[in-house]
């Protein structure tokens, strides 16, 4: 990973044409934006595909980013924007088709009756976190955002940062009770 001040060289190289340094601010923030995706839609072929067009955004938007050293926090606001506009479509055609197969998804995402230790449990835990939590929880503490840097990437006040936190770790909490 670059670091701050070389992200923000390889900005403003990029903000003047130079496609090189755009390939490497890509190629420096591809992986943690990839898993970061993943961990809110939770299906690889689908995060790929978010992260193209977050890539595209980028493309199309980096000439207007004031602040060079803001870049990280605006790709991954534009990545949350991204990620949960896929799942806001994807929530709604669920709700309108609800057959057979939907049932079954639902039956598949039934807690398993074995007990295994938390390390094993706690990734299918988040992910039974509402997407607003477990953005938070992700950035939080998987990218080692501060609560500020959170609050600035979801483009939230900081005290809806702080709830959200508390809410999904209560929520964790009461599931590793079970």
């Amino acid at each position: 990973m670059a670091t701050p001040e070389r992200e923000s060289w390889w900005v403003l190289r990029a903000q003047s044409g130079d496609q090189e340094a755009f390939d490497s601010l890509l190629k420096n923030i591809q992986g943690p934006l990839y898993r970061y995706v993943l961990s809110l839609v939770r299906e690889a072929s689908l995060a790929e595909d978010i992260l193209q067009e977050v890539f595209l955004r980028i493309y199309r938007k980096l000439r207007w980013l004031r602040e060079p050293r803001a870049f990280r926090s605006w790709a991954y606001r534009i990545a949350t924007r991204e990620a949960f506009r896929h799942l806001k479509r994807e929530r709604a055609l669920a709700e309108q088709l609800a057959d057979e197969d939907a049932l079954k998804m639902v039956a598949a995402d039934a807690p398993a009756p074995a007990q295994p230790e938390l390390a094993e449990r706690l990734p299918q835990m988040i992910e039974k976190l509402s997407p607003a939590s477990r953005a938070v929880i992700v950035l939080y503490y998987m990218h080692e955002m501060s609560l500020e840097e959170t609050a600035a990437v979801l483009d939230i006040p900081l005290g809806t940062v702080k709830s959200r936190l508390a809410y999904g770790l209560e929520k964790l909490r009461r599931e590793f009770g079970r």
